[in-house]
């Protein structure tokens, strides 16, 4: 898997391989582990306060001399105070969701800091690159956690971001193989961001229990709920079958919210009750059969990629 093109130029990796910047997940170690396996790896900043940020910033960057990235969601009431962060800090690379990417984006530009927006529909991207952004990352309703309400699938989705816009796209969504990403870059992105796969690593900063749940999972074990929120893609636990009950009896936004309260990503993943927590993750778990290091998953990921070129090249 040799790779030149937009994205490993921009983010000066070795790999087209992006780890997803997950709440409770994405750690400095993750990230750390993920660059220096020539990738590029991101510290999710929306389960961190300023302090937090600052502390793992700073211990990624004691953990590799690669680069590595910080999401941020924009939504977050103290967004601003992690944008202050990341600049102080001198981070170089920011992924943005889950607000306006042009919100910010002047005053991470006047830093040099290279600005991706995720996004979930064709205008979506059209904003992103209007204002600026560097990248967009096209994230399928496949993909774990949080998702765009056009419930649009990776397959769908990246083709059209990449025929409509000029910089460059990363898919998301469904990716767990070496096989995903060589079908992600013959739809048009450049790269791949990976979530649940990279969840589920020893160095991710989940529960152990979480992690399990993945493994064991299959093809049919996530649900779609929370529409009225914003639709959330989970592994099914008890949790899960009150909530689709209570959107079935017809629960309004407000009664959601008071049944999701202020803590529950954190209650599944980060303190491993899988029965009464959103343990958010993508249909790709089917996928994940064992909890591996962060390197050994590069390498079945490269193996993979490489073989299934072989044998396309081999069918001409």
């Amino acid at each position: 898997m040799k790779i030149k093109n937009r994205i490993t130029e921009l983010f000066e990796i070795e790999f087209p391989i992006i780890q997803a910047g997950m709440v409770w997940v994405s750690g400095w170690k993750l990230a750390s582990a993920v660059s220096n396996c020539g990738g590029l790896g991101l510290i999710g900043a929306g389960s961190m306060k300023p302090d937090l940020l600052v502390e793992h910033i700073q211990k990624c960057r004691n953990a590799t001399s690669k680069n590595f990235g910080v999401n941020i969601p924009l939504l977050r009431k103290d967004a601003e105070e992690l944008i202050d962060v990341v600049i102080h800090e001198k981070v170089k690379v920011v992924f943005t969701s889950a607000g306006h990417p042009g919100k910010f984006i002047e005053k991470l530009k006047a830093n040099k800091i290279k600005v991706v927006h995720v996004v979930s529909n064709v205008s979506q991207g059209m904003k992103a690159e209007s204002v600026g952004c560097d990248g967009i990352v096209g994230e399928g309703v496949e993909a774990g956690g949080h998702n765009g309400k056009d419930e649009l699938t990776t397959f769908c989705l990246i083709p059209q971001l990449a025929e409509n816009i000029s910089v460059p796209v990363i898919a998301a969504g469904g990716i767990a193989s070496g096989k995903g990403i060589l079908a992600a870059l013959s739809l048009g992105a450049e790269a791949v961001q990976i979530g649940t796969l990279f969840a589920s690593s020893i160095e991710s900063s989940a529960n152990q229990s979480y992690k399990a749940s993945i493994v064991k999972s299959n093809d049919r074990d996530t649900i779609l709920l929370l529409r009225k929120l914003g639709p959330t893609r989970m592994l099914k636990n008890l949790w899960t079958k009150t909530a689709e009950q209570y959107e079935l009896n017809g629960a309004d936004e407000t009664e959601l919210k008071n049944l999701v309260g202020e803590k529950r990503e954190r209650l599944g993943i980060f303190e491993g009750d899988t029965e009464n927590g959103m343990l958010e993750a993508g249909q790709c778990a089917g996928l994940i059969n064992s909890i591996d290091s962060v390197e050994k998953i590069f390498k079945k990921l490269i193996f993979d990629f490489d073989s299934q070129l072989n044998h396309l090249k081999n069918l001409s």
